[in-house]
């Protein structure tokens, strides 16, 4: 049965001759651009139009808890280069239905009950006064750059005009900040917050009274941009900042959206509204139909869902929330997990071996907060509400009746099993046993206690408090209740979980070991240490390896390596070095520089853990050779590729179970850059016009650095097979 405009788009009218507009589609959990809707929206402006002479002014709301949630990002995902044409008449189509309702004739106010991001938030845009419901959650704007499209239904063009260039490019359209209606407010994106649903829609049927000539601002006699066109002096002076801005941004990364927002939003600002709006399809068509955001929204948009929403979650147990946890050892990994746990709403007992030190752990939570309420963020009773949530102590007696606990003692095995067997006592019955582990068996430590299927590795990343990803490790003995209980404590403190197996190094810091491992190489090959850290940030690594060696510390690289050397002799597997080990090995016993917590490394600082100051001149000096034959799309793909296999063989073996968690696990636990869709979303849609495209394109590239550097790069022949039979990851 079709879909009509009544279905999706409710219309009601009151007294006053106001037109309510309920925008509800049945078919669809959040209102989105569909073709449905597409078809819906024309058809009431129209029937707006028609019956215009009867109305004295139009709300728009929804009857979802979200006022409209975007575009149809399956569609979007599944756009191909073949599909420009009909991507731009859809944009074309929704951009034609808004123009056609803020020329109305009649005063219409978007009254926003919800979230609003992207599409939904341009369909705000096309109404002449913006009323924001101020509820816990709501989130405003436009978001689409971080997918790697831009808002293409109005949305650069019609924030250009509200805003100006600068505004619009800084504020709302060039990072693609999400707003909370307050925020959104003293940015100039809406006009008012409402406290209640019915404040809200009150308060728009009464502008509406107020204002019944009410146009949009471009449409008025006399009106200019905010700050000017590109033509003015003024703005002309600070136009060329702007693309040396983005490109300081993005560092080099294959990253097109940020730059074709700012090109929308210059081009745009020096014609008039329907020209600026043909440009902005132009661009938005040709994004939405590229690979990188195919990649990005599959990634960060699907994957990351199904991640947060537990797929990897056993079917049948019930959540468990944690009620009172307590976090052994408040150094810095514990200390900022006690904070992300109390920030959560729950009561934390933060337990180190001395008063003093627990104190230090608590301070950590104290400095966070106290940051928030100076900026404005947050109120002084909600940061002293969090700060008692945290029951500093060296007392093993006051984690009694803890439901959940994690070790976070310094990372020695035996120190681990110590703590464990002595909380176990301790804490309530059935307490969850997690320890916070980079690399360290879980069966190991869970032979400390007596309940061995309670325990499991929660492997945060630091900094705990910034960094999204945590690492679920399920240990041999760990029973799916507890993997449960694990998967609602990572929901439960906003975090996103990833599920590994009990093997060393677990899956981030094995595929992060490949990438650092080949930029290290590059430099003890001969690559001028510049090239080699501006090569991976133009990959789109967040950072170059240089750089996060120094902040690891070398001391603890090499701890590491040791252990994978270990491992594999251990496992009867053979174990492949490289060139960047004996560097490794120089920098740490013949130069002594480990670091910047030291303050040197490969980099010099201005004192222990200071400010990094420069590349060390010494390195350049000893590995430095002109002559190396080292191509640089070679470095940039020796890093993207290695650690693609790695992350490839994690999946094969089992120790990570999807492709989704592989993808955001690479991409939030070590920067595997986003524009690729994740390490195992890389090797899916390889393209190279020399080796090809997909998995086949993939290996014939692998099999060509294998032959140039080394069996680093060699192919797992299960993934040759995949390209032969032409089977994608996913």
């Amino acid at each position: 049965m079709r879909t009509t405009a009544s279905d999706i788009i409710g219309w009601s009218v009151d007294a006053d001759d106001i037109v309510t507009l309920t925008i509800d589609d049945p078919s669809q959990p959040t209102n989105t651009m569909t073709d449905a809707m597409a078809t819906a929206l024309r058809e009431t402006v129209e029937r707006l139009e028609a019956e215009k002479d009867s109305i004295t002014g139009v709300v728009v709301t929804s009857g979802k808890d979200t006022f409209f949630a975007g575009g149809d990002l399956n569609k979007l995902m599944n756009s191909g280069p073949g599909d420009v044409a009909e991507i731009s008449a859809g944009l074309d189509h929704f951009k034609e239905s808004f123009r056609r309702l803020e020329t109305l004739g009649r005063p219409v106010v978007s009254a926003i009950n919800g979230t609003a991001l992207g599409g939904g938030f341009e369909v705000a845009l096309a109404t002449h006064h913006r009323i924001a419901l101020d509820k816990k959650g709501s989130l405003l704007g436009l978001p689409e750059v971080t997918l790697g499209v831009l808002p293409g239904a109005g949305g650069v063009t019609r924030v250009v005009r509200m805003l100006g260039i600068v505004g619009a490019v800084l504020n709302v359209v060039g990072q693609g900040q999400r707003m909370t209606p307050a925020k959104a407010l003293s940015v100039g994106v809406i006009d008012a917050v409402a406290d209640s649903p019915e404040q809200m829609i009150a308060g728009a049927k009464a502008w509406i009274l107020a204002n019944p000539d009410a146009t949009q601002p471009w449409d008025r006699k006399g009106y200019t941009i905010p700050g000017g066109t590109p033509a003015s002096p003024a703005l002309a002076a600070q136009l060329p900042a702007f693309p040396a801005n983005v490109r300081k941004q993005l560092k080099g990364a294959p990253m097109p959206a940020p730059i074709s927002v700012l090109a929308t939003a210059v081009e745009g600002a020096q014609v008039d509204i329907d020209t600026a709006f043909a440009i902005e399809t132009r661009y938005c068509a040709h994004l939405i139909c590229g690979q990188i955001s195919t990649n990005m929204i599959k990634a960060l948009f699907f994957d990351l869902n199904a991640v947060n929403k537990g797929s990897a979650r056993p079917s049948g147990i019930p959540t468990r929330t944690a009620e009172k946890v307590a976090v052994l050892g408040a150094g810095m990994m514990g200390a900022a997990i006690a904070y992300v746990a109390a920030r959560a709403g729950i009561d934390v007992v933060l337990r180190d071996i001395t008063i003093e030190g627990a104190e230090r752990g608590k301070d950590y939570s104290r400095g966070l907060l106290d940051k928030a309420v100076a900026k404005g963020r947050m109120t002084a009773t909600a940061r002293d509400e969090i700060l008692g949530r945290i029951l500093a102590t060296a007392d093993i007696a006051d984690v009694k009746g803890a439901d959940f606990v994690v070790e976070a003692v310094f990372e020695d095995v035996e120190l681990k099993k110590k703590v464990l067997a002595e909380v176990e006592t301790y804490s309530s019955a059935d307490a969850l046993l997690a320890s916070n582990t980079s690399a360290l068996p879980i069966k190991e430590m869970s032979s400390a206690v007596s309940r061995p299927e309670d325990v499991i590795g929660l492997h945060f990343f630091s900094p705990v408090d910034k960094m999204p990803l945590v690492e679920i490790v399920v240990g041999e003995n760990t029973s799916d209740e507890s993997l449960a209980r694990a998967l609602d404590f990572v929901q439960q403190i906003r975090k996103t979980p990833i599920v590994v197996r009990d093997v060393y190094g677990f899956y981030a810091n094995r595929v992060i070991a490949k990438f650092v491992d080949e930029a290290l190489s590059l430099v003890a090959e001969g690559m001028h240490p510049a090239s080699a850290e501006q090569a991976a940030l133009q990959a789109g690594f967040p950072a170059g390896a240089l750089t996060l060696f120094d902040e690891i510390n070398m001391k603890t690289i090499a701890k590491i390596r040791a252990g994978f050397i270990a491992d594999a002799q251990q496992r009867g597997i053979p174990f492949i070095t490289s060139a960047s080990y004996p560097l490794v090995d120089r920098m740490l016993e013949e130069f002594d520089r480990p670091g910047r917590l030291e303050g040197r490394g490969f980099y010099d600082y201005d004192g222990p853990a200071g400010k990094r100051l420069g590349l060390w001149p010494t390195l350049a000096a000893e590995y430095w050779n002109p002559d190396a034959d080292i191509p640089f799309d070679d470095a940039k793909d020796r890093m993207l590729v290695a650690a693609a296999l790695e992350a490839y063989a994690c999946y094969d073996d089992g120790v990570i179970g999807s492709v989704a968690e592989a993808n955001i696990g690479s991409i939030m636990g070590i920067g595997y850059p986003a524009w690729t869709g994740g390490a195992l979303q890389y090797i899916d849609q390889y393209s190279d016009s020399r080796n090809g495209v997909g998995i086949a394109g993939f290996v014939a590239r692998a099999d060509q650095l294998q032959e140039r550097y080394g069996d680093r790069f060699l192919v797992a022949e299960s993934l040759r097979l995949r390209a032969a039979e032409g089977t994608p990851l996913a």
